[in-house]
């Protein structure tokens, strides 16, 4: 079946589908991972996004019912260059094709992803529309840009739980963690860490969150743009000081919005497994996954209680920032200096 990729600049790309039928908008995002495709299409910061994989062939290795981040497909399509239709590992219990068939997820492949990612480098995110649809070229750029995008639009309503839920009982440490799309993996590594995790949804209130005396609080990822959370934000700014407070993604943007920040919109974001970023304080680099589109511009930020930690190499925005005197706790040293025993806080862009 033949598929559309069409984008707000009036360029239409075609190819063939390898996954469910149907049509969806999102913003184009390229990513730069070789493999990891299972995580990326479970990761609920995807949400309002349809992902282009730089690398060529994807699908390969098929997938396993062990690497899903999250309890759900969030994504709105998927692009690739060439899909493999043989899937070869002794995991794999299905093919990429079959996985997006069962989850109503749009794939399309047989698209140029290197003139797809130059084109969004050099003009930035643009609003698309992904279809088995046929029709017109202009139609479909038309449905492209009046598309809703991203900035302005709360998508954490639409991938936060409606209930909370214990991830484990067992732990020194007692972690509330504030679900606004939380990727599985972070909860393995708190639980890891000696923590009992408890889940709550993104609306639940900081007297709710009190209520449960926990030892810390953790903001989590999710999608979109943070200044459209403002209930989150006012959350986080009513338990600064009273909490211990670490955030990953969204939450190290909310986290910057509660203390007086203003954040803004990269120009084609940070998704990939290859991101250099530099540790201020000690001078080394770390190769990193992400996946955001907005960054806290720390300038907007008082330099007398924050301080930027963490840099990225490759267009020099924030990765990491500390309070001076609240207590939380820096990730990287969390088994030893875990919660309430830190008196620093980093808050990191990426996990």
């Amino acid at each position: 079946m033949k598929a559309f990729l069409a984008l707000e600049d009036g360029t239409v790309f075609k190819g063939t589908s390898f996954g469910s039928e149907g049509e969806r908008s999102g913003e184009v995002v390229f990513n730069t991972s070789m493999a990891g495709y299972q995580e990326i299409l479970t990761d609920p910061s995807y949400k309002g996004q349809i992902v282009a994989m730089t690398y060529p062939l994807i699908g390969n290795y098929g997938v396993n019912d062990e690497d899903v981040e999250s309890r759900n497909l969030f994504l709105e399509g998927f692009v690739v260059k060439e899909y493999s239709k043989v899937a070869s590992n002794w995991r794999s219990r299905k093919s990429l094709g079959e996985y997006l068939r069962e989850n109503k997820i749009i794939g399309i492949e047989g698209v140029d992803t290197r003139e797809l990612t130059l084109r969004i480098r050099r003009g930035g995110e643009l609003k698309a529309v992904i279809t088995t649809i046929e029709q017109s070229e202009k139609e479909l750029v038309q449905k492209a840009r009046s598309s809703r995008g991203l900035t302005g639009v709360d998508l954490v309503k639409e991938v936060a739980p409606a209930k909370g839920y214990r991830w484990n009982q067992a732990g020194r440490h007692k972690v509330v963690v504030l679900d606004c799309g939380v990727k599985f993996n972070i909860l393995r590594e708190l639980a890891n860490n000696d923590c009992k995790v408890a889940v709550v949804p993104a609306k639940t209130t900081p007297k709710e969150i009190l209520a449960l005396k926990p030892d810390g609080l953790l903001l989590s990822n999710g999608p979109g743009d943070p200044a459209a959370v403002p209930y989150v934000v006012n959350t986080v700014r009513e338990l600064i000081g009273r909490l211990p407070i670490f955030g990953i993604c969204l939450g190290h943007q909310m986290l910057g919005q509660a203390f007086g920040g203003k954040t803004f919109k990269l120009k084609y974001g940070h998704h990939g497994g290859n991101h250099p970023v530099k540790d201020l304080e000690t001078g080394k680099v770390a190769i990193t996954v992400q996946n955001h589109g907005f960054c806290v511009d720390i300038d907007t930020l008082n330099k007398k209680d924050i301080e930027m930690t963490h840099s990225n190499l490759n267009d020099g925005t924030l990765e990491g920032m500390r309070h001076k005197k609240l207590p939380i706790f820096r990730y990287n040293s969390i088994r030893s200096r875990l919660l309430g025993r830190a008196t620093r806080s980093i808050s990191s862009e990426d996990l």
